[in-house]
């Protein structure tokens, strides 16, 4: 086994929720009548809701409070991630393996622990990783290089040490960026930017069985 320590992304990476993400988060522009870019979602997604809430806010100009805001996005994702929203190909079998293998799993997501808690239990796995972190829990985005810094410091491990997944481009480069050892994950969601996300990443998997052989 190459690397014994993971940090792994939640949303496109270990479930397939970005459809519900997309929905919750498009829903909540359309509600408003807000204009946006067709990579809305590639810039959103590192964000945490807090942060898309801001950046609706700031960049967008959605005149609804950023408390209201993230109460409706925790409103509308909830049921989803409560009961609907599956592991992707593979994860599960694969998670198992490694900590079989006596690998340390982590996740920092950019997900709520409102939703991100709830479906790590349903699915089974919550007790599989040793930290499960929102970015809430740092006070900063994925779009921030110390975030990736301060994680690996409360793994215990140098931050060139510790295999960093997502699937989203930003955050691959910005965890390339801290140091981190970079894996992109494809989800359909991003596969337009996979030649991009390929360009800042180590490696690449289409399906998380693959990670067993890195």
């Amino acid at each position: 086994m190459k690397y014994d320590t993971y940090l792994f992304d939640f949303d496109g990476t270990l479930v397939d929720s970005m459809p519900a993400f997309i929905s919750v988060m498009l829903r909540i522009l359309d509600e408003n009548n807000i204009k946006y870019e067709s990579d809305i979602i590639k810039i959103i997604t590192p964000l945490g809701y807090a942060g898309t809430a801001k950046y609706f806010s700031e960049k967008l100009g959605l005149k609804v409070e950023a408390d209201k805001a993230l109460e409706l996005m925790n409103k509308y994702a909830y049921d989803e991630y409560a009961y609907n929203i599956p592991a992707k190909n593979n994860v599960i079998e694969t998670l198992k393996k490694l900590k079989e293998q006596g690998a340390d799993l982590n996740i920092l997501t950019a997900s709520p622990h409102s939703v991100l808690d709830v479906c790590l239990k349903r699915l089974g796995i919550y007790d599989i990783f040793t930290n499960v972190w929102s970015c809430d829990d740092f006070k900063t985005t994925k779009a921030n290089p110390e975030i990736y810094k301060m994680a690996a410091e409360k793994i215990g491990k140098p931050v060139c040490e510790v295999l960093f997944l997502d699937d989203n481009y930003n955050a691959d480069k910005t965890a390339a960026a801290a140091g981190m050892k970079v894996c992109g994950v494809y989800d359909k969601s991003s596969e337009e930017y996979a030649d991009e996300i390929k360009s800042v990443s180590d490696y690449y998997i289409k399906d998380f069985a693959e990670l067993l052989d890195l």
